[in-house]
């Protein structure tokens, strides 16, 4: 079995804490890949490297972002179209807009089952549809509801930037994204990175459903601190 970490961007010990919570260890961890740089995503990917020996893959741009730390020779760096192999799964990047130096997200087969990750991204493009095609699974960002978006307490910057074409996804985006990706294999949808303060989980599921022509509560929803239950694809 082949165990690839997406993102790691908590504190060392409560990444630690929540994998045993989900039966796995940080040794058990194969390969570590980094989507962008900012904190919540990039987290603790140098202890990783350097205390556990995981290698991480990430962009030059989000390397060089980071300040290029010593990695303890564990960095792999990536590109956009260019796969690459950790042990029986094939990782495939591809390139996104978002605010941030060389963001990539990532399309991941076994040869047989594909399962795409589409997070923090402010639209999508013909280009991301292509990369993530005949999907068995996706994460899809369901970030905000740009009504609740324009009454919150956020300052205007910020709300331009959530909002932004560089911004993050919101649930109408998601949905519509989805609509052209949809196919008979596509089985489990995980709608994830949902704003605490301007978003719902009921609003991201009805979205996402609407388009799928399936029960709400059929889209799962990923929660900040627990995150989802394990699937098998």
């Amino acid at each position: 079995m082949t165990r690839l970490l997406i993102d790691c961007g908590l504190p060392f010990k409560q990444l630690e804490e929540r994998l045993v919570r989900r039966g796995v260890c940080l040794t058990d961890i194969d390969a570590a890949f980094v989507t962008h740089e900012h904190s919540d995503h990039v987290g603790c990917a140098r202890q990783l490297a350097q205390q556990e020996s995981i290698p991480i893959l990430m962009s030059r741009g989000t390397y060089v972002a980071i300040g290029q730390p010593d990695m303890n020779h564990q960095l792999q760096l990536v590109s956009d179209g260019t796969d690459v192999t950790i042990k029986d799964l094939v990782v495939c990047p591809f390139t996104v807009a978002h605010d941030a130096k060389e963001p990539l997200q990532v399309m991941v087969t076994d040869g047989q089952i594909k399962f795409g990750l589409l997070t923090d991204l402010g639209h999508t493009t013909p280009y991301v549809a292509e990369c993530l095609i005949s999907l068995d699974a996706i994460v899809i960002e369901c970030n905000h509801d740009p009504e609740m978006l324009r009454a919150s307490q956020y300052p205007s910057f910020l709300k331009q930037r959530v909002a932004g074409n560089y911004g993050h996804l919101s649930n109408a985006q998601a949905a519509d994204f989805l609509q052209i990706i949809a196919h008979p294999r596509l089985k489990h949808v995980v709608a994830a990175h949902l704003s605490l303060q301007n978003n719902h989980p009921k609003l991201a599921q009805k979205a996402l459903a609407a388009v799928l022509n399936t029960a709400e509560g059929d889209i799962l929803v990923a929660d900040a601190t627990d995150g989802c239950d394990w699937l098998a694809i």
